[in-house]
């Protein structure tokens, strides 16, 4: 059982669902992403995924796509990534998720990567454009190493998807909340439950929902049927606007907020914030 299977565990027992948060690695600067990982897991974030920047990051928003730019001009790979997770571990065990592209890990070699990140101290891995039918070449590894594969599913997910993903997913399911891009507006909560049922009916791992996640008010709504939600874009919008520290401690505060957000507490939904 590694951290991410151990973390939900504690979360189901404790009756919580999972704050995920997002991060671009490298942006503005790996110190400065060491910095934000300590800070948003003491303002309550259960999982962190580091972001690997790619030069065409096509499921990723404006947001997140000059996230990525800034952090390559910062000259970060995707074994300095390794190497802050490293550091990282010396002082936290937060779950880490390292979450991008397919074409720097194949880059690396899949066995070399998957046993490289392990012993770094990464969790887990969702990769964006390598659906179940075509991830042999990294879930072999990947499983042999204790990584997670997580991948995700959409509003046209059909049962056939579902049964694929359901054969090889480990460690929670990625529910992408529209059909689009990262940072688009959320909008629709009664079609999302809709779907995060029939799938759950269907997988027994944790189900997150991500992607235009922006308010406490939208967490607190899809924190009440799937197991955790997943908030990347208007993190970084946050680091984008305000510089250095100031940004870092923005940002915890806006985590601190969406974790009070999903911790148990009463119905009803707050006046207003029912959702459509």
């Amino acid at each position: 059982m590694n951290r991410i299977q151990k973390k939900f565990k504690e979360l189901k027992k404790k009756n919580e669902k999972a704050l995920i948060t997002f991060v671009t690695a490298g942006d503005p600067n790996l110190s400065a992403t060491e910095k934000l990982v300590y800070e948003i897991e003491k303002a309550g974030a259960d999982l962190i995924e580091l972001g690997i920047p790619f030069s065409d990051p096509m499921a990723d928003g404006p947001v997140i796509q000059r996230s990525d730019e800034r952090a390559l001009r910062q000259k970060t790979t995707l074994l300095s990534i390794l190497n802050l997770v490293q550091k990282i571990r010396k002082k936290t065990q937060v779950p880490l998720v390292l979450m991008g592209y397919f074409n720097p890990i194949l880059q690396m070699g899949c066995e070399n990567f998957c046993k490289r990140a392990a012993q770094a101290g990464v969790d887990g891995l969702i990769v964006v454009d390598l659906p179940p039918e075509e991830s042999s070449e990294l879930h072999q590894p990947a499983k042999k190493a204790g990584l997670s594969l997580i991948y995700l599913l959409t509003p046209t997910s059909d049962e056939i998807r579902i049964q694929k993903v359901k054969k090889v997913a480990s460690g929670f399911v990625y529910y992408v909340s529209m059909t689009g891009i990262t940072g688009a507006a959320l909008e629709g909560f009664q079609e999302i439950k809709k779907q995060v049922s029939f799938i759950q009916q269907r997988i027994s791992l944790p189900l997150c929902v991500g992607f235009g996640i922006r308010t406490p008010e939208e967490a607190f709504v899809l924190s009440r049927f799937a197991e955790g939600v997943v908030v990347g874009s208007s993190l970084i919008s946050i680091l984008e606007k305000k510089k250095g520290d100031l940004g870092i401690r923005e940002v915890a505060k806006r985590v601190r907020k969406l974790k009070n957000a999903i911790s148990p507490h009463p119905d009803p939904l707050p006046t207003g914030e029912r959702g459509g």
